[in-house]
C-alpha cells in the first residue's frame, strides 16, 4: 500500500512541488516564464519511507547544510564535499566504518528526505509538556455557551495526561481562574477597558517576582521576571510557581476546569436594548499570552479561543457598542472608513510578536452569526501558525466536529507540532524572496536573500510556532545572474535546495527533518521542450491565487482580474503554439491545457470575488488557503464535481450547470462545503419513499453512495466541511449552482429542460475564445 502511495502521490518523499521543475539560468529568462519559480513545501508531512535517524546530523561547517545524497564524497580520505559553498567537510571519528558499500541512510540517493531525533545531552532534562491555555467567551446567549461549554469540556479528556492546562474566560472584564486553588474558585479580574501593560498584568497575577497574593510562594527567587529560567528545589523544574496556580497536568486541572465551566454562566454585565455586549477580546488574549509567557517563557503553548461575536471593549475592538454601527464590510476597507481596523490590527501585530518570542500558538475558534474579527487576527494567526475555523453557531457540526479533531490522537490526530523554526540553503545564484504562510521572519540575512520581499522575507530562516502534518508553505525564489554565462564549461548543470526544519512533535521529541532537491538548470533562453514538461499547472495555479490574494491585501490599487488576464495572455502567448493573428490555430502543450480553466474559476473564486463575503469570510478562505497542500487548496479554486447515475459508475463531471440532470446525483466538494444535489426525478422517487422497497434495492445504494464519499471526504479534512443535501431547484441548490460554469444562463439558453444560471458572467467558451483572441495577437 505505501508503494501504491509514493507512486499517486504527486508531492513524493520530500513533500514538495514546484511550478517549474527545470529553472532558467538568468533573471530575465525567469522574468519570460511568466508564473514565478516558486515550490511549495511541507515541512513536517508523514511519508511511510522517510528514514529516521536516532542521531544528530552532519553539518557543513561553512555554510551549516546537512549531509544528503548530493554530496560528493571520498571514502578513501573520509571527506565530503557540500554542494552548495563546495567546502571540504572530514567525516567524525564514529564514521570510519563507512565505505561505497557502507553508507549512512542519509546517504542513500533515495533518501532525499530523513528526519533526526535529536537526543537530549541533559539525562536530568525531562521532555517538554504540551500547554493548552483555554480562552473562553461567556457573552452569549444560554444555548450557545452550553454548546461551546460542551466541546471543552470534551476536549479536556483527549489532552494527555501530562500536558498542562489554564483556563481565562472573559466577557465585560477577563477572569484568570486560579486551578492550583482547588479549596475555592479563586479568579483574577482584570478591567477590559483599562490600558494595561504587561507588567501590570503579571503583577496582578503575582508573576513579576516571587511574591504572590500577599504571601510567599516557593520556587521564585527574588527579582525571578518574565524570562527566568528554572526555579530551585521546586517539584517538576518548572520555571516558577504560577505553573502550580494557573497551569495544572490535564490528569488533575481537567476536573478543576470542568467543574469551573460548570458553574459559568453568561456575562451578567447588563447590556442596554440597541447595544452590543461589552465584550474584550484583545485584552483577554494579551493576558491569556502573557500569563503563558510568565509561566513557561520560551516553551510554547497554545492558546485556544473560543470566541461568539465581535470585540466592543479595549485593546482589539472592531465596532462600536452601538448596534446601529454596523461591523465593518469590505467597501468600508476599500474607503478607509473602518475606523477600528488599522488599531485593532496593530495590537494584534504588537502581540503577535510577543508570541512569537515565546513560540506561543493561537487557535481561534470562532461561531457567530456577525462577524468576530477574524480579519483583524489574521495576522496574529497566520505568524503564530495557528488553527482557525468559522462556524455559524458552537452547535454546528463545522464547529463541534473540527474542535474534536484538533485533540484527537492515533490516525485521525492532525499532528500538532510546535516551537519548530526552517531554515533554507540554496545554490548559488538562487535567491529567497520569501514565504506565503503561516510563518515568521527571524530576519536571518545571508548571501540567498533577495532584494524584493514577498510575504515573510529578509530572510533564510523562519519561526513555525505551530505547525502539523498538512501545513504548506509557499517559498518564492528570484534568480541573481545575468545575461552574462560562464562558457568555460564549469557550471554544475543540477541547482539545490535544502530545507531543514527543527520541531517539538506531541510528545515532546525534538526533531529535525532534512530535505534536500535538485533541479536542472535551462542554459536556453528560448522555449524549449524540455522547459514545458517542467511545468505543473496545478502548483502554478495555487502559487498565482496566493500571490493575488497577498497583492490585495497588501497593494492598495491592485486590480485582481486584470493581472490574472495579463499574466494568462502572456503565458499562452509564449508557450501557445499558433499562427500569428489566427485564433483557430492556437492549441496549448498538455503541460499547460488545464491551466487557463484553473484562471478562469479563480477570477470567480471567494479569493478574489469579495462580494457577498465578509472580510472575515474573506480572511479566513484565504488563511486556508495559504496554509494548504496544493492538492486540497487546487479543490478550493476548482471544485471537484462527481457524478451518481443508474447502471454506471460514479464518474467525474464536468464543473459546468449542463451536468445538471433530473436523474443523476452529483457530489460537489469545494473543500469548505461538500453538496449533495438530487435531480428533480431522484428527488421526487426519493419522497416518495421507493428506496424503502425491496424491489428497489439499486435506487437505495445509488441514493447511499454519494453519502458514503461525502462521509470519506469529510472525515479526512480539517475544518470539517459544511455538508449540505439539497434538490434540484431547491433554496439550497445555490450552493452548487454558484460554483458551476454559466454555459447557460438567462439569455442565451442550450436546450430545452436544462437549468440555467441567472448572472451575466462570461462562460468558460467565451473566456477561451477571447484568451485564444488575444494571445495570438500581434504585439
Amino acid at each position: 500500500m505505501s508503494t501504491e502511495m509514493a507512486n499517486t502521490d504527486p508531492e513524493g518523499i520530500d513533500g514538495v512541488r514546484m511550478t517549474w521543475n527545470a529553472w532558467p539560468r538568468t533573471k530575465v529568462d525567469a522574468s519570460k516564464c511568466v508564473i514565478p519559480i516558486a515550490a511549495s513545501i511541507s515541512p513536517i508531512r508523514p511519508h511511510p519511507h522517510i528514514p529516521n535517524n536516532p542521531y544528530a546530523p552532519l553539518r557543513c561547517k561553512t555554510c551549516s547544510a546537512v549531509l544528503n545524497p548530493f554530496c560528493r564524497v571520498d571514502f578513501s580520505a573520509l571527506i565530503w564535499i557540500c554542494p552548495f559553498c563546495f567546502q571540504r567537510n572530514h567525516f567524525p571519528p564514529h564514521y570510519s566504518g563507512i565505505s561505497e558499500t557502507n553508507v549512512p541512510a542519509e546517504l542513500y540517493p533515495q533518501y532525499t528526505t530523513v528526519e533526526y531525533a535529536i537526543p537530549t545531552s541533559d539525562i536530568h532534562h525531562s521532555l517538554p509538556q504540551p500547554v493548552y491555555v483555554f480562552v473562553l467567551d461567556t457573552c452569549m446567549i444560554e444555548e450557545e455557551l452550553r454548546f461551546a461549554k460542551l466541546a471543552l469540556q470534551q476536549a479536556l479528556e483527549f489532552l494527555p495526561e501530562n500536558a498542562l492546562v489554564g483556563f481565562v474566560s472573559f466577557g465585560t472584564q477577563v477572569q484568570v481562574h486560579e486551578l492550583g486553588y482547588s479549596d475555592v474558585s479563586k479568579v483574577y479580574v482584570f478591567q477590559g477597558s483599562k490600558e494595561m501593560t504587561k507588567d501590570h498584568v503579571l503583577d496582578q497575577l503575582g508573576l513579576l517576582g516571587g511574591v504572590a497574593s500577599g504571601r510567599r510562594v516557593g520556587g521564585g527567587g527574588p527579582g525571578q521576571g518574565f524570562q527566568k529560567g528554572v526555579a530551585h528545589g521546586h517539584g517538576g523544574g518548572f520555571p516558577n510557581s504560577g505553573v502550580t496556580r494557573f497551569l495544572l497536568p490535564a490528569s488533575e486541572g481537567a476536573y478543576i476546569i470542568h467543574s469551573r465551566v460548570e458553574d459559568l454562566g453568561t456575562d451578567k454585565w447588563p447590556v442596554a436594548p440597541g447595544y452590543r455586549s461589552l465584550r474584550c477580546t484583545g485584552v483577554a488574549l494579551s493576558v491569556a499570552a502573557g500569563l503563558l509567557g510568565a509561566c513557561l517563557p520560551g516553551t510554547g503553548g497554545r492558546i485556544v479561543a473560543l470566541v461568539g461575536g465581535p470585540c466592543t471593549e479595549g485593546h482589539g475592538a472592531i465596532v462600536s457598542q452601538d448596534l446601529t454601527d454596523p461591523v465593518r464590510s469590505h467597501k468600508d476597507l476599500d474607503k478607509d472608513a473602518a475606523v477600528y481596523f488599522r488599531k485593532a490590527v496593530q495590537f494584534y501585530e504588537e502581540l503577535a510578536k510577543q508570541m512569537v518570542s515565546h513560540g506561543q500558538v493561537l487557535d481561534l475558534f470562532a461561531s457567530a452569526l456577525d462577524q468576530v474579527g477574524v480579519a483583524e487576527m489574521k495576522v496574529i494567526i497566520e505568524r503564530t501558525g495557528g488553527l482557525v475555523v468559522l462556524a455559524e453557531s458552537f452547535g454546528h457540526s463545522v464547529f463541534r466536529d473540527s474542535f474534536k479533531r484538533v485533540f484527537e490522537n492515533g490516525e485521525e490526530s492532525l499532528g500538532l507540532s510546535y516551537n519548530g523554526t526552517l531554515e533554507m540553503n540554496c545554490s548559488k545564484d538562487i535567491k529567497i524572496q520569501g514565504i506565503i504562510g503561516p510563518c515568521t521572519s527571524l530576519e536571518k540575512k545571508g548571501p540567498a536573500v533577495a532584494s524584493t520581499i514577498i510575504g515573510q522575507g529578509n530572510t533564510t530562516a523562519w519561526k513555525l510556532c505551530g505547525l502539523d502534518k498538512d501545513t504548506c508553505l509557499t517559498v518564492l525564489f528570484d534568480i541573481s545572474s545575468s545575461d552574462r554565462s560562464d562558457h568555460s564549461g564549469n557550471l554544475n548543470p543540477q541547482l539545490y535546495i535544502q530545507t531543514l526544519t527543527s520541531y517539538h512533535s506531541i510528545d515532546g521529541q525534538s526533531k529535525l527533518r532534512v530535505t534536500t532537491i535538485t533541479r536542472r538548470w535551462i542554459e536556453s533562453s528560448s522555449v524549449s521542450e524540455e522547459l514545458m514538461q517542467s511545468f505543473d499547472q496545478e502548483t502554478a495555479a495555487v502559487v498565482m491565487a496566493r500571490l493575488t490574494s497577498y497583492k490585495m491585501e497588501t497593494e492598495e490599487t491592485f486590480d485582481a482580474t486584470r493581472w490574472l488576464d495579463r499574466n494568462l495572455i502572456r503565458l499562452c502567448s509564449r508557450f501557445g503554439d499558433y499562427r500569428k493573428d489566427d485564433p483557430s490555430s492556437f492549441s496549448l502543450n498538455p503541460s499547460f491545457s488545464l491551466f487557463p480553466q484553473f484562471m478562469f474559476n479563480l477570477r470567480r473564486s471567494p479569493f478574489v470575488q469579495v462580494f457577498n463575503n465578509s472580510p472575515d469570510e474573506t480572511a479566513y478562505f484565504r488563511m486556508m488557503l495559504n496554509r494548504e497542500s496544493i492538492t486540497n487548496a487546487t479543490v478550493m479554486i476548482q471544485p471537484s464535481l462527481v457524478s451518481y447515475a443508474f447502471n454506471s459508475l460514479p464518474s467525474p463531471a464536468l464543473l459546468d450547470v449542463a451536468s445538471i440532470s433530473a436523474d443523476r446525483i452529483l457530489l460537489l466538494d469545494s473543500y469548505f462545503s461538500v453538496v449533495i444535489f438530487h435531480g428533480m426525478t431522484i428527488a421526487q422517487w426519493r419522497n416518495m419513499g421507493y428506496q424503502n422497497q425491496s424491489e428497489h434495492l439499486a435506487f437505495a445504494q445509488l441514493l447511499q453512495a454519494p453519502h458514503d464519499d461525502a462521509e470519506l471526504i469529510i472525515r479526512d479534512r480539517f475544518p470539517v466541511p459544511r455538508l449540505v443535501v439539497c434538490d434540484q431547484h431547491g433554496s439550497q441548490a445555490r450552493f452548487l449552482l454558484a460554483k458551476l460554469n454559466p454555459s447557460a444562463t438567462y439569455n442565451n439558453k442550450m436546450g430545452s429542460g436544462m437549468d440555467v444560471i441567472f448572472t451575466d458572467d462570461v462562460n468558460l467558451q467565451v473566456f477561451f475564445e477571447h484568451l485564444q483572441r488575444l494571445a495570438v495577437q500581434s504585439s
